[in-house]
């Protein structure tokens, strides 16, 4: 296996440098008039500014603005970031060793970066804490669902957990505030094609063969409203809310199922009533069994009303 060229600029922010491969054939008379075209979303003044300014380099160092194209060459920079709103949550650690780290997510901070949220992920915000600048996560946790999530301390070690949640060889688990409907048979498992086009938001449900499934059951219900246990077999986008959404109990702050709302990037109340609540695994190193609880509960469930005020 081809080794990664080690980028020549540091970690910023956690993050690591963009990598640019310079195409073979071009017409490019200087590396500016490439950049200039292959970064349209980038203004020509900008790129201007990163050149005189030397953050733009390759592996001999700064490029100057007039430097010539290469063909089959590289550079590397560190791309600016998007105006961020802070998540005003924290983080728990709930375990950290030599190799493994788990956290409990709070609800809004996406998992790792992308789109508008760069900064303000748990990735990025725990390589900058913890001044673990090689940490990796093993899995993902949507921005909107709070709970344990599974990142790798020891790079050399990635490819073990992660092939854990490939092979689905992870036990989850999940808690779900939603209605109460008597009408309901629990417990049951649902079953359905889960389709999710790029660019669009919400995932959809579709005619044809099974590819998710979820066992649904109630654990508990007062008031109108319903404490569940869900536990996925499989980890397609959004299962968990679609599924429910299908039993006529959509969860309670979900702002895409049953329909999509037009919520601001930086409203925090009432969050999605949905926890990663256990993981369970073998260890793929020591062989030992391994088990994690969040640390963390369901406002809605415990406080109803201050869940649905703020």
């Amino acid at each position: 296996m081809r080794r990664r060229q080690r980028p020549p600029l540091p970690k910023r922010h956690g993050l690591d440098p963009a990598r640019l491969r310079l195409p073979e054939e071009g017409a490019w008379g200087s590396l500016r008039d490439h950049l200039v075209e292959r970064l349209p979303r980038v203004p020509a003044a900008r790129i201007d500014e990163m050149l005189a300014a030397g953050a733009v380099v390759d592996l001999d160092g700064p490029l100057s603005p007039d430097a010539p194209y290469v063909p089959g060459g590289a550079v590397w920079f560190h791309r600016d970031l998007p105006v961020e709103t802070p998540v005003p949550f924290d983080i728990t650690v709930v375990h950290r060793d030599d190799d493994i780290l788990v956290v409990d997510k709070p609800h809004f901070l996406a998992t790792i970066p992308r789109g508008r949220h760069i900064l303000e992920t748990a990735l990025v915000r725990l390589r900058r804490d913890l001044d673990l600048p090689e940490l990796i996560p093993a899995h993902r946790l949507d921005r909107a669902t709070a709970g344990l999530v599974l990142f790798v301390v020891n790079p050399v070690r990635r490819g073990a957990y992660q092939t854990l949640f490939h092979r689905r060889e992870v036990f989850k688990e999940y808690e779900a505030v939603a209605r109460y409907d008597p009408e309901l048979a629990l417990p049951r498992t649902v079953t359905s094609r889960i389709v999710k086009e790029k660019h669009v938001l919400p995932a959809f449900e579709v005619p044809g063969e099974p590819n998710s499934l979820t066992e649904v059951e109630l654990l508990e219900h007062r008031d109108g409203l319903g404490r569940y246990r869900l536990r996925p077999h499989t980890g397609r986008t959004h299962q968990l809310r679609l599924h429910m959404n299908s039993l006529g109990v959509p969860i309670l702050g979900d702002d895409f199922y049953p329909e999509v709302t037009d919520k601001p990037i930086d409203d925090f109340t009432r969050p999605l009533q949905l926890l990663a609540a256990r993981l369970g695994f073998t260890d793929p190193l020591s062989g030992v069994e391994r088990e994690f609880r969040t640390t963390r509960r369901l406002r809605a469930w415990d406080d109803p009303v201050g869940w649905a005020a703020n």
